[in-house]
């Protein structure tokens, strides 16, 4: 009996040394692959741990990357090295593959209707690819939209129910903490000594001001709504503790001095006032007098109305420069490039060529439209706009299950289209990811909710408990 017993111990020991020498290469061999960055060298434990996670259960991994993604941006940016590869980036490719296990698990989830959605604008995307100036680039581009596909259709296998739905929104809410408690350090470290001619711009855990503004309008608008259904009869205190942190938020919008965001929220308040509490109208008439007496918004807007002519030496105001810049790229597009554009990320690649201010700089075309339009052609803009039709026509839908749900969700659809107008919207991949895991959380529970009411609607005459129950 003895010896079986020793071979058995024999085997899990050696077992255990061939695990720790596979453990021992690999970390010799990605310390290596990572070339000795130290960021990435200690993040080494923390990916192990998410693959081991990923085996146990992949949807609490992806929650929890959900829950820090927001405050990842400035460690992914001193994380890259050879390439422009980091941490960032395999968090990216492990989003993608969750969402792949998830349809090689239960591929009936993803009906027609879904695949339709992001189906024609990734087709299109892809076959950017290869007419593209700069491969590498367009590839990123592409996995970037890959991972905002993925988050949409992850949402599917996390929502059946409102429950659901609304954990998917609390998950949301509970990632701001960290960048909120981050905009206090911000605000420390770097509101007295602002040198730029826009003054200090609050732009928190994430690499750019507007990205934390678009953020926060959707950390905004979802805890509004929470606070109108979920949170309509908690205790006071709690109630009240979900005013105040709404304040902050609109607070620190207010920092980040985005224009684009500030309009946004207000139409989401003026929506709301429009279809349910016309108090709220009152609001935001007394919203703007106070918020110009503060000199930092008043002089955001007055920019707008100088600078609007483009002269040799003269300083041209934001949406002036980029009516510039469209022209610019617009009037330089040769007309054989009309139906499929110049490939994925083309416009950076080329705009030192067509825009006079670009100097050595290659700027992004700071409007979607135009950026998509030039690189992927009408063939792209009808794809895109096709999905959004889809989109819109699936969440109207909800209007019979929830009404202020329907609303909130669309409103924040048509910002969304309404800051693509003016900015880099596919280059903001943190927002996006919880921008379309929330649409894609909307629309399972609507496409959820319907598929509920068809029994009963093929069994509705038969009885006058039933017809009550219609009713």
């Amino acid at each position: 009996m003895r010896l079986p017993m020793n071979l058995k111990t024999v085997s899990t020991a050696l077992a255990l040394i061939g695990i720790g020498m596979a453990a021992g290469l690999g970390s010799v061999g990605y310390v290596s692959l990572v070339e000795g960055n130290p960021m990435l060298v200690s993040a080494f434990p923390f990916i192990l741990a998410m693959l081991m996670l990923l085996v146990i259960d992949k949807r609490s991994l992806f929650l929890l990357i959900l829950l820090l993604r927001a405050s990842g941006d400035i460690v992914f940016e001193s994380s890259k090295f050879g390439g422009g590869f980091g941490v960032g980036g395999l968090i990216n490719a492990l989003v993608i593959f969750i969402a792949l296990l998830f349809i090689i698990e239960r591929p009936g989830v993803i009906n027609r209707r879904i695949a339709s959605i992001w189906g024609g604008v990734l087709l299109v995307a892809l076959a950017a690819i290869f007419h593209a100036p700069e491969f590498k680039d367009a590839a990123r581009l592409f996995l970037a939209l890959s991972s905002y596909c993925a988050v949409f259709v992850i949402a599917f296998y996390m929502v059946r129910t409102r429950e659901d739905f609304e954990r998917c929104v609390s998950a949301i809410l509970l990632s701001s903490l960290l960048p909120v408690l981050y905009a206090f350090v911000d605000i420390a470290l770097n509101a007295g000594t602002a040198a730029t001619e826009e003054g200090f711009r609050l732009q928190s855990t994430f690499s750019h001001p507007n990205i934390f503004a678009f953020y926060l309008v959707l950390n905004i608008s979802l805890l509004f709504y929470r606070l109108k259904t979920a949170w309509q009869h908690i205790a006071l205190p709690g109630k009240w503790l979900g005013y105040a942190y709404l304040l902050l938020l609109l607070a620190l919008l207010v920092l980040t001095q985005t224009r684009s965001a500030w309009a946004a929220c207000i139409i989401v308040f003026a929506v709301y006032g429009l279809m349910f509490e016309r108090r709220y109208l009152l609001y935001l008439l007394l919203a703007p007098l106070l918020a110009l007496m503060m000199p930092s918004v008043r002089d955001r807007l007055l920019d707008l109305g100088s600078g609007n002519e483009y002269v040799q030496y003269a300083r041209l105001n934001s949406f002036a420069w980029r009516l510039l810049l469209w022209e610019s790229a617009l009037d330089w597009m040769s007309p054989v490039k009309v139906a499929f554009g110049y490939g994925l990320n083309a416009f950076k690649h080329y705009s030192p060529v067509f825009f006079p201010l670009a100097g050595n700089t290659n700027f992004g075309a700071h409007s979607t439209y135009v950026q998509w339009f030039f690189e992927t052609g009408a063939v792209g803009v009808l794809a895109s706009a096709w999905m959004y039709l889809r989109l819109f026509f699936t969440l109207q839908a909800g209007f019979r299950q929830n009404r202020l749900h329907a609303v909130i969700t669309i409103t924040l659809l048509v910002e969304y289209l309404f800051f693509a107008f003016s900015d880099n919207m596919l280059d903001y991949l943190s927002f996006n990811w919880y921008f379309w895991f929330f649409i894609g959380s909307a629309v399972a529970l609507t496409m959820a909710s319907k598929a509920e009411e068809k029994p009963e609607t093929h069994h509705k005459p038969t009885s006058t408990g039933g017809m009550s129950h219609a009713i």
